[in-house]
């Protein structure tokens, strides 16, 4: 499908290898239709916020370290969604 949407396999690989790697044990269950685990776990455990329930967390840095995202985005993605990325300056 990747081929046919244009990406080279390492294309393919650098933006949606966590995915392909996890499809290679298989589909999961529910299809991806997931029915909120932490949240149920969080009213379980009397607790308002899920914060402490959630399975996969992002790092102090905001990184989802499961599938290495915030990923950077290819110029051509950008061009295409007609996006400009502006780094503020310091003040």
């Amino acid at each position: 499908m990747f081929k046919h949407l244009g990406f080279s396999d390492e294309q393919a690989q650098d933006q949606f290898g966590f995915l392909m790697n996890a499809f290679e044990y298989g589909a999961p269950p529910h299809g991806g239709i997931a029915f909120g685990f932490d949240r149920l776990a969080a009213l379980f455990g009397g607790q308002d916020s899920i914060r402490d329930f959630i399975a996969f967390p992002k790092n102090n840095a905001g990184r989802d370290v499961m599938i290495d995202s915030p990923s950077i985005i290819a110029d051509e993605q950008l061009d295409e969604l007609r996006l400009k990325v502006v780094i503020p300056k310091k003040d």
